[in-house]
């Protein structure tokens, strides 16, 4: 089982934005596609992102670090850098370190994750992640 498969399903969201997101493997199961349709208090927040370890044209395998793009509806593009340590989920917006991120953890059943959203100078929000059934 891959560490991420924890991820896989549809996610209702609340706090500083509210809306649903999904998690699915792309065929071969070694790329995370994020459907995003969210709500924030700037207006719509609408999107994908795929998430897995770069492999670099001309290279032999993978890197270690899982990034991922995010391409949003208004023709944004995001990098981030995902880390999963047991139960504890920390997006890591643009570098590994960056003071822009997200760190959550999973409940025992892993059906919620509660986290917030941090970035620099002290703004953020707190978020709340339920799985559908």
């Amino acid at each position: 089982m891959n560490t991420y498969d924890r991820l896989i399903g549809t996610w209702n969201v609340s706090g500083g934005t509210t809306g649903t997101i999904t998690y699915r493997w792309m065929e071969g199961r070694k790329f995370l596609i994020q459907d995003i349709a969210m709500d924030s208090e700037s207006g719509p927040v609408l999107g994908m992102e795929v998430i897995g370890r770069e492999m670099p044209f001309g290279a032999d395998k993978p890197g270690d670090e899982v990034k991922s793009r995010y391409y949003g509806s208004g023709g944004e593009t995001y990098d981030y850098v995902y880390e999963l340590d047991g139960d504890t989920l920390t997006i890591w917006g643009g570098e590994k370190g960056s003071p822009a991120y997200y760190r959550g953890s999973f409940s025992a059943d892993g059906d919620t994750l509660t986290g917030a959203w941090h970035y620099p100078g002290g703004g953020g929000y707190d978020s709340v992640s339920v799985r559908t059934p």
